[in-house]
């Protein structure tokens, strides 16, 4: 059996000085193979040469059956190895992939938007005050558009009474920060983007340092004093604010953009009105249903903004009455002496 063994390894040796393919060595190996069983079952037991090969085919037939289940094997794998499909990587920035083509097709083939209005949206920074029940349907929808980085600032914790609204957060999230309970739901939905929570309340200095990191601001919050901050953050580092605000049935939209000649949102709403005029939604109420309604109209001003298509409500304000149906809108004009952008005049 040695000198076959022998034979074998000098037929390899010879092929690879040669650079024969590995696969025409284990032809010629194999024929060495066949040639020695043919000697154990042809030439009689006392024959030098059946001798010489081992006296006896069950070593060989032994070793011949090894070798062939360890080529299935190796064959089963490579088979396997086929047929699986390697997961993209997803990737924030850089081209589309195959996926992410696919993901945005519905935007890629409309008129207004394409394939140029979606590398706009993949570009964007989008900052989202508020992870309540207008930014629980704007996060979502800003996430579902490819928009490539989406802040989201609340300093609140997911509780019960909000589940029936803020449709972003689940019951296991009771208890949760806000802004990590959506930017969980928001990377489940789509890992192509970019999600940054932040877990604080704005004042003057961080209202200023975080805008200035962001092409655009969504204003989902609940009390005036925040909404005054924001506008004065956007209005003075020329960045466009979308704010909307909902109670019990009605609710509205607008987009506030002083660098481009519209009012800001001090100019619409120069004095807060008195608490007792303007409950927030813990005191008044409110229908389910109508933050998803607003905070849907939010993020597709987004859309629109960031990609140009078709018009915003730049200077005008939409309003939606759930109760009845009924949408209207108004022109919004800037104020002279607005405590906040009238230096822009």
């Amino acid at each position: 059996m040695f000198l076959v063994f022998v034979m074998a390894a000098v037929i390899w040796g010879i092929g690879m000085l040669t650079k024969t393919p590995k696969m025409m060595r284990w032809v010629m190996i194999g024929l060495l193979y066949l040639a020695v069983l043919g000697i154990q079952f042809l030439f009689p037991e006392e024959h030098s040469l059946r001798i010489a090969t081992g006296g006896s085919p069950q070593p060989w037939l032994l070793l011949g059956g090894g070798a062939a289940l360890v080529a299935l094997y190796r064959a089963g794998l490579t088979w396997l190895k086929a047929r699986v499909v390697q997961p993209e990587e997803p990737t924030v920035s850089g081209p589309f992939s195959e996926t992410e083509l696919n993901r945005y097709a519905r935007h890629i083939v409309m008129r207004e938007l394409g394939g140029l209005g979606q590398k706009k949206l993949k570009d964007a920074k989008v900052l989202v005050v508020g992870a309540g029940g207008l930014g629980s349907p704007a996060l979502m929808y800003l996430a579902a558009a490819g928009v490539g980085t989406i802040g989201v600032v609340d300093d609140d914790v997911v509780d019960n009474s909000n589940l029936q609204r803020q449709v972003i957060h689940k019951d296991a999230a009771i208890g949760v920060p806000k802004v990590h309970s959506a930017a969980k739901e928001m990377q489940a939905q789509n890992p192509f983007i970019e999600v940054r929570p932040y877990q604080r309340r704005l004042d003057a200095d961080s209202a200023r340092t975080l805008i200035a990191e962001y092409d655009l601001v969504l204003d989902g919050t609940d009390n005036f004093d925040t909404r005054y901050l924001i506008n004065e953050a956007c209005v003075s580092l020329s960045k466009p604010l979308i704010s909307g605000a909902i109670t019990q049935w009605e609710g509205q939209v607008s987009l506030f953009d002083p660098a481009k000649g519209a009012p800001c949102y001090r100019c619409t709403f120069p004095e807060a009105p008195a608490a007792e005029l303007a409950p927030n939604c813990s005191v008044a109420g409110v229908v389910g249903p109508l933050p998803g309604v607003i905070g849907s109209m939010m993020a597709l001003e987004a859309v629109k903004a960031i990609t140009g298509a078709g018009a915003t409500l730049r200077g005008e304000m939409l309003i939606y009455d759930g109760l009845y149906g009924e949408t209207r809108k108004i022109g919004l004009k800037k104020r002279t002496d607005c405590a906040t952008c009238g230096t822009l005049h």
